[in-house]
């Protein structure tokens, strides 16, 4: 997809219209392509971290969901942002469309890569946080951490977890996620 100006900005309504053969994230009206398909290591945690959420919400109200998985931060605003986060656990029910999710989910998860970690640690931490996703993780697959953002008083703050250790989340008490699982499923 070519777009006409690099000083034009884009909505969700354009966002839509654009080819779903391509994955975007339209951040603040500015297209960012997706990067490639990530690494395997990459989808092991991914996966792992999915069934964890799955088996701990079980019957429960909150949902998590996987990427792709349209996140519209502002949807009620310029609605001109649209992220898509590896996971995303959303508790209220009216925020979920068909499309995806209207507004901050109440946790996020990003795995970065190379190709994402900039935008992950920055940009979509300054933009999580102004929406006020309550929690934030950011897992790091190189070093084997895990950067976990709370929400207090409008900021973040930070905690950081190791390979293996259980971390607690506080938007769904008594969900203890085990880091060791998570990173020891690289499989080969």
């Amino acid at each position: 997809m070519s777009f006409s100006s690099e000083n034009k900005l884009y909505s969700y309504s354009d966002y839509c219209a654009w080819d779903d053969s391509e994955r975007w994230e339209l951040i603040e009206g500015v297209p960012f392509a997706m990067p490639p398909a990530p690494s395997t290591f990459h989808q092991d945690i991914l996966s792992e971290l999915l069934y964890q959420f799955k088996r701990f919400l079980r019957g429960k109200p909150c949902k998590v969901y996987v990427a792709p998985f349209d996140v519209r931060l502002n949807a009620d605003k310029d609605d001109n942002t649209v992220v898509q986060p590896d996971l995303a656990v959303i508790c209220d029910h009216s925020k979920i469309d068909e499309k995806g999710c209207k507004g901050a989910p109440d946790l996020v998860v990003e795995i970065i890569s190379p190709a994402s970690a900039v935008r992950d640690m920055l940009v979509k931490f300054r933009l999580y946080q102004d929406a006020g996703v309550r929690e934030y993780w950011i897992v790091n697959p190189d070093t084997r951490t895990l950067h976990k953002y709370e929400l207090h008083d409008g900021d973040y703050v930070a905690s950081v977890f190791g390979e293996s250790d259980a971390v607690a989340s506080k938007v769904l008490p008594g969900c203890e996620i085990n880091f060791a699982d998570v990173f020891g499923q690289s499989g080969f």
